[in-house]
């Protein structure tokens, strides 16, 4: 049974840094690509990064040139540094696993969730 188990959330101030992990079990992992997403309160859950196993990665406008998606093979386990972080990056953070090399950025298309991990953003 694959599993996807997030980590690294928490409150930070707005203009901080925070890096999320998503340590993976039960799976091949190098034959996965990788995304994280995010829900706010009463909103639909979002894509805001995504990392293929060939190295390729996708982030959505309202996050590039801040955020940073990256993966070990060898521990099995992806990362998403966040830096310069806003109120607006409030969120519950999601990892997720699709088989294949082409990241999407619809929910629909992942194989594999994990639970979520908070992070609170202050002003």
């Amino acid at each position: 049974q694959a599993q996807l188990a997030e980590s690294g959330g928490g409150l930070v101030q707005a203009g901080g840094s925070l890096r999320l992990s998503c340590a993976a079990s039960g799976l091949t992992f190098i034959g996965y690509t990788m995304a994280w997403f995010r829900q706010a309160p009463g909103k639909e859950r979002e894509f805001v990064a995504g990392l293929s196993r060939i190295g390729e990665s996708l982030y959505s406008d309202s996050v590039k040139g801040r955020f940073t998606i990256s993966r070990d093979n060898a521990k099995a386990t992806t990362y998403l540094q966040m830096n310069s972080l806003k109120p607006d990056d409030t969120a519950d953070y999601y990892c997720a696993a699709r088989s294949g090399d082409n990241i999407f950025n619809r929910t629909i298309t992942y194989n594999y969730w994990g639970h979520g991990t908070q992070v609170t953003v202050s002003s």
